[in-house]
């Protein structure tokens, strides 16, 4: 079973018009809702692969409901978050059907307080147990303490359970320092992290500030890896165009899938990178275009990065 965590759980919700204007008032054509945060959208991936999932973090009100009850409807992923007291957040992500652009709105999630943060982390403890990896998720709600993903790590290396980390700010910073198996932050999050924009230097420092590896998301330029084993960049064969939201996620779920399944680093970056693009082809976010994945896998280029001055 793959774990994965995701403290500020969301109901996604999509609107799709045939042109966003400023000012205006706009006639939607296509609404979807979904269970969203990153660890969920990373489940979903997982369990589309094959692989038997289990999701935590929090759920409350009228919005943590409706979120559970759409999880039962996900084939090979399992429920298990934590009741709170406060109601889940939404996301709202608004489609330009003309330029296929995105405008996103993330509302900022519930206030967790300290006996529902003691109750996750009892539960959070018993799932590691039986996990064979796992996923740290996403931003913090409010009430979480800043250094939660760096205790969440060390917890699963204590129990001798690979760990991946995908957030920002101060509790990437802070997670980094507890020596994650692998982190995987986009461009601005590795810079904000090192303060170098070059990339593979910034990729590279990040790895000394602890992590074991460091997988960074370069967008349209696919991925760049620092690891014990070696350096690798990883790149689609062409641009894609479609709607970003969750391909960084879909990475996520791949780099995991690899791990689980012992793949070596080149396989695992050439499947994150299929699944990441098949994200942006996909009509709604969070989900992957299967028949793009299988066809973009044999097409990724992956070499040796060279290392940093």
């Amino acid at each position: 079973m793959i774990l994965t965590v995701t403290p500020n759980t969301a109901l996604d919700i999509t609107y799709r018009v045939r042109s966003l204007r400023p000012h205006a008032s706009h006639r939607v054509t296509e609404v979807t809702e979904r269970p969203g945060g990153k660890g969920l959208n990373v489940a979903r991936v997982l369990a589309a692969l094959g692989h038997e999932v289990t999701v935590t973090g929090f759920a409350g009100g009228a919005t943590g409901h409706i979120v559970q009850q759409r999880l039962t409807a996900e084939p090979g992923v399992t429920d298990a978050l934590v009741p709170i007291a406060g109601a889940s957040r939404r996301t709202i992500a608004v489609v330009d059907e003309r330029t296929g652009d995105t405008t996103q709105l993330n509302e900022p999630g519930p206030a967790i307080a300290p006996a529902e943060w003691s109750a996750f982390q009892e539960a959070y403890e018993d799932l590691v147990a039986d996990a064979s990896a796992v996923a740290l998720c996403g931003s913090l709600p409010p009430g979480v303490p800043v250094n939660a993903y760096a205790g969440l790590v060390r917890t699963a290396r204590a129990a001798g359970v690979p760990v991946l980390l995908d957030t920002s700010g101060e509790p990437l910073r802070r997670g980094v320092a507890a020596r994650p198996d692998i982190i995987k932050p986009n461009a601005d999050e590795l810079a904000e992290l090192t303060g170098s924009h070059e990339p593979l230097r910034a990729t590279q420092d990040a790895r000394r500030r602890g992590a074991h590896a460091v997988v960074a998301s370069l967008g349209t330029e696919g991925l760049l890896a620092v690891t014990p084993e070696g350096r690798w960049r990883a790149a689609p064969p062409a641009r894609v165009h479609g709607n970003p939201t969750g391909a960084g996620d879909s990475a996520v779920a791949g780099l995991l899938s690899g791990l689980v399944d012992h793949l070596p680093w080149p396989d695992r970056l050439a499947r994150a990178v299929a699944l990441s693009a098949a994200t942006v082809l996909a009509p709604v976010a969070g989900e992957f275009d299967r028949g793009a994945y299988e066809e973009l896998l044999g097409q990724v280029a992956v070499t040796t990065a060279a290392t940093a001055a």
